[in-house]
């Protein structure tokens, strides 16, 4: 397994900017497919955006379909999510996650690795 550590998060105004990253250590990070979740206080997880394993290929919720953007450096072992235009309810914690294989993964259960989250709090 990977260990997972997101940082980036904070609060914005809606309509604004932020990036979330994710470090990984461990294991080769190229043989993970990444992504993003996310959790509102008393809601479920739900899944953001995945990225396969050397970036080619991208997923993304419908909900911040055209807002995110999901990218990954083997080289420095590191996931991003690049977050724009934010909207109040994109608040959440936000987590990164390694699915063990090639491709990208929608499904929290796919996922073997998770990091502790970081917080992103979007005022209106």
């Amino acid at each position: 397994q990977v260990q997972l550590v997101e940082s980036g998060g904070g609060s914005v105004q809606a309509g604004g900017s932020l990036r979330l990253s994710c470090a990984a250590s461990g294991r080769t990070f190229s043989n993970y497919g990444m992504g993003w979740f996310r959790q509102a206080p008393g809601k479920d997880r739900e899944f953001v955006a995945a990225i396969n394993w050397n970036g080619g290929t991208t997923y993304y919720a419908d909900s911040v379909k055209g807002r995110f953007t999901i990218f990954r450096d083997n080289a420095k072992k590191m996931v991003s999510l690049q977050m724009r235009n934010l909207k109040p309810e994109d608040t959440a914690l936000y987590f990164c996650a390694a699915a063990s294989g090639s491709y990208y993964y929608i499904n929290a259960i796919q996922y073997n690795s998770w990091g502790q989250g970081t917080q992103v709090t979007v005022s209106s």
